[in-house]
């Protein structure tokens, strides 16, 4: 929008401030609209131009497939063409009037470099920028990094992201040497390099020795750049960056949440400023983040018997589907789209699988346990009435009743017996979630009156394991475990040449039935089993058909 009136030529009127807040700036514009001169009708038919252009080469390169990458470089070069042709209008009309031009151009600009030292810095200078540096950085930083990614991904290569900030970052640290403002990628540059089969950095350095002549050769030329059609470049850069309604329809689809944030960092640039924009949307996406990973919470599961079938038929129009099938568990409330026809078994009473979605953090670990206790307690029934003695013992939050009788629980309800926690999802634990489920475990002890076996099911990080067993959870000085997941990993490799040449079972039997009728019949082939998980911790599980088989054993359940 701040190019608008350089395009129409009245950002000179008086009291006209073209770095105000985007809606000051279009309100004034119309305020000041008489004001607009000759630079409107070169600025305007240098627009029509450039889209013009755009729109041709796309209509050549679907009408003339094979002439498809002349038409990319002309597209391409479009700036550069309407900058020449207008400097050449320019120079025609304002060579006579270099002191009062017709319209606006650039007039002098510097040659070389003329400002290479040493860059000063003092607190004029930092207390000037700093409020500007956050946004420039974020700028920096995710311009470059996705322009890296996107061609990384068309091109099937990949980046290193620390390689690319230190290039980034020695480029800005040098730059101010030679007068330079910052700098970061750019995907037009990065676009037109790649389709002219550019391979290696080196077309950088080919690159910098022509902007280098260029600012030594050419700045006479530079000095009728008319200013209206630098506008117009600009404002048709600017306005491919613009979202469709169809993009914007797609975050909606998406997230929900992200198209506010959309909106609020669009609100926030338009009546305040773009870097009030960036930090409006960064901090919500921040809030946002921390909002989901607070109020994450588990789900209670159960199992689902299913089996594999290459057709879905009615069940009067052939047989059941073959085999044994497999276990999978899923949400007991169908919150991750099951057919809702289908019905999950719940575990054994007084036994819960409660899956954990998120990692086990500080943020959401009283979340997590607080649904899964006040779930529990629905559930089954205290095993004792007064579990606190005398009613000086009972908690002040307590909901009551002071005096409890046996008509206040339900007798039908099972006693807590055991907890299957799926770790599958969780990546990480900190110190007070371990300390708040050490609180939770007293907790449901209290409750059950008894010593609740709690097991855990995919903890696949070495430190959550760490963190578990230095929490007491996990192994045991007493339990042992009553079942392995073992792998048979074939025969050992000393034993390969020997068992070669040892007969098979079929004939040994075959040549010398009487002479083995006494013996057990032992196979040729040794086969190693070797246990997935550790012996020494019992309460930790592979998967959680092996922790349901350990709490069967281990409860007398079947």
């Amino acid at each position: 929008m701040g190019q608008i009136p350089t395009l129409m030529g009245n950002n000179t009127a008086k009291g006209y401030n073209t770095r105000a807040p985007t809606y000051l700036v279009f309100g004034n514009f119309f305020k000041y609209i008489k004001h607009c001169d000759l630079n409107a009708a070169i600025g305007l038919t240098a627009l029509f131009a450039l889209y013009l252009i755009r729109w041709a080469c796309g209509y050549g390169s679907r009408r003339w497939p094979h002439k498809e990458k002349m038409f990319f470089f002309i597209n391409t070069l479009r700036s550069g063409f309407i900058i020449l042709l207008y400097t050449l209008v320019s120079y025609l009309v304002n060579r006579h009037h270099r002191d009062d031009p017709k319209f606006s151009i650039l007039k002098t600009i510097p040659r070389g470099f003329q400002h290479m030292a040493v860059p000063t810095v003092n607190s004029r200078i930092l207390s000037e920028v700093s409020g500007y540096l956050p946004s420039a950085i974020i700028v920096l930083v995710i311009e470059h990094i996705s322009i890296a990614k996107s061609f990384a991904r068309r091109d099937n290569y990949t980046i290193d992201p620390n390689q690319e900030l230190i290039a980034i970052g020695l480029t800005n640290i040098f730059g101010p040497f030679f007068g330079g403002y910052p700098a970061t990628g750019s995907f037009s540059r990065t676009a037109i390099k790649a389709k002219a089969g550019v391979r290696t950095p080196l077309a950088g350095v080919i690159t910098a020795a022509i902007v280098v002549i260029a600012i030594y050769a050419l700045p006479p030329v530079f000095y009728y750049i008319s200013n209206a059609a630098l506008a117009a470049v600009i404002i048709h850069a600017v306005g491919d960056l613009i979202s469709t309604p169809t993009t914007i329809k797609m975050f909606w689809k998406v997230s929900p949440c992200e198209f506010v944030i959309f909106w609020i960092g669009v609100f926030v640039s338009v009546f305040s400023s773009i870097d009030n924009g960036i930090y409006a949307s960064v901090a919500t996406s921040a809030a946002l983040l921390l909002f989901r990973i607070a109020k994450a919470h588990g789900r209670f599961v159960g199992m689902v018997k299913v089996y594999n079938t290459p057709t879905l038929r009615p069940v009067d129009a052939g047989d059941l589907p073959q085999g044994d099938g497999r276990n999978v568990f899923v949400p007991l409330d169908h919150s991750d789209g099951v057919n809702p026809a289908v019905k999950p078994r719940e575990p054994h009473a007084g036994v819960f699988i409660y899956r954990l979605n998120e990692g086990y953090l500080y943020p959401n670990a009283v979340h997590f346990t607080d649904y899964m206790v006040n779930e529990i307690k629905l559930k089954t029934r205290p095993a004792v009435l007064n579990p606190y003695g005398s009613l000086g013992d009972r908690p002040w939050n307590d909901p009551g009743p002071r005096h409890k009788s046996e008509s206040d629980v339900d007798p039908t309800l099972p006693v807590l017996r055991a907890v299957i926690l799926d770790f599958t999802g969780v990546s990480h634990v900190d110190v007070t979630s371990l300390q708040n489920l050490i609180d939770v475990r007293r907790q449901l002890d209290r409750y059950a009156d008894t010593t609740v076996s709690w097991h855990f099911v995919g903890v696949k990080s070495p430190w959550a394991r760490r963190g578990l067993l230095a929490s007491g959870f996990g192994s045991s000085d007493t339990k042992v475990r009553a079942l392995f997941s073992v792998a048979n990993v074939g025969v050992p490799q000393d034993k390969e040449a020997e068992t070669s040449k040892t007969p098979t079972r079929d004939e040994e039997f075959s040549a010398d039935t009487q002479q083995h009728e006494d013996k057990p019949n032992v196979s040729s082939f040794d086969t190693l089993v070797l246990p997935l998980l550790s012996v020494d911790c019992p309460y930790f599980h592979i998967d959680l058909d092996e922790a349901i088989r350990e709490v069967e054993l281990e409860l007398g359940l079947k």
